[in-house]
């Protein structure tokens, strides 16, 4: 069987990676490149073993994590379908059909225009991609540039960010400690409010319910 550590080792999709972060760079989104990657699938794979399944899940949410904004350098819009056609277009004989179906639908239901919680990987990416927000995703330096856009706003004042499960009261907490020095805690909620949203239904899907702490305040 296929595992993570062969797909972050694959040539096609580490290059599809770089050109997703030169593309959205370009045209001044955060960051989209290795980091990202690396950190859904990691906070994907941490998820999947906190609420206890398999082994053999928690790689398919580790290796959904790493790829599924791999098709952004396409085009920003449809960027999830892209992403699910060159996975399978990639990886067609090295997963049973059952398992990259469950990978290609998940990378196609992320997208908040196509968020639907069809499997359990579905709803771990939601979760771990939604709630994957830091100052170094932000890319310009210049903080005249960051206080005139809103995205990079919020991101740059977020200085720690955390997904807590908590098995036995069955919560999902995201933890978040943000400089209100740069930015209001209400701007954060003008722009990621619908994420939350996503991360709730999420949640609710897995049998949880979802938690939002800010600067140790709870607010959801």
């Amino acid at each position: 069987m296929i595992t993570l550590a062969k797909i972050k080792n694959h040539p096609q999709v580490l290059e599809f990676i770089r050109q997703t972060h030169i593309t959205l760079k370009a045209i001044g989104y955060t960051e989209h490149g290795l980091p990202h990657a690396n950190l859904v699938s990691q906070r994907s794979k941490d998820l999947a073993q906190e609420i206890g399944l398999n082994q053999r899940t928690q790689e398919l949410a580790a290796i959904t994590g790493f790829c599924h904004d791999m098709g952004n350098f396409f085009g920003r819009t449809q960027h999830h379908y892209w992403g699910a056609l060159l996975f399978h277009q990639i990886f067609q004989n090295d997963f049973s059909p059952r398992e990259i179906g469950l990978i290609t639908q998940a990378i196609v239901n992320h997208d908040k225009y196509t968020v639907k919680l069809t499997n359990t990987i579905s709803a771990i990416i939601i979760l771990s991609d939604k709630s994957e927000m830091r100052r170094s995703r932000v890319i310009t330096k210049s903080l005249q540039k960051i206080k005139k856009d809103i995205h990079d706003r919020v991101n740059y004042a977020v200085t720690k960010s955390a997904l807590k499960v908590n098995k036995k009261k069955k919560q999902i907490t995201l933890v978040l400690k943000i400089d209100t020095n740069f930015v209001p805690i209400i701007e954060y909620f003008e722009i990621f409010t619908e994420r939350m949203a996503y991360c709730r239904r999420a949640a609710a899907y897995l049998g949880y319910k979802f938690n939002l702490v800010i600067n140790n305040f709870k607010l959801l």
